[in-house]
């Protein structure tokens, strides 16, 4: 059996499942609303992680802050022009 740290938490289902939540507020914050869905996948990232689904919670945040970020320059370039 391998090693765990003490301060090591297992992967859970709930983490894996907040983890593509997560993600699909990133495509949802591209696709329809940057500033709602973007914090609520960093949220549902960032809560994943902590619970156990640690690379995938942090790329889920991650891949949201970066999608609603895209989607307000597209916006802006849009009602700019």
């Amino acid at each position: 059996m391998a090693d765990m740290h003490s301060t090591a938490r297992p992967r859970g289902n709930a983490a894996r499942i907040l983890t593509i939540v997560g993600f699909v507020f990133a495509v949802l914050a591209l696709l329809l609303n940057p500033i709602i869905f973007g914090v609520l996948g960093v949220i549902a990232g960032i809560v994943g992680a902590v619970l156990g689904d640690k690379p995938l919670g942090w790329y889920a945040a991650a891949a949201s802050v970066v999608a609603a970020v895209i989607s307000l320059v597209i916006i802006s370039a849009l009602i700019n022009n």
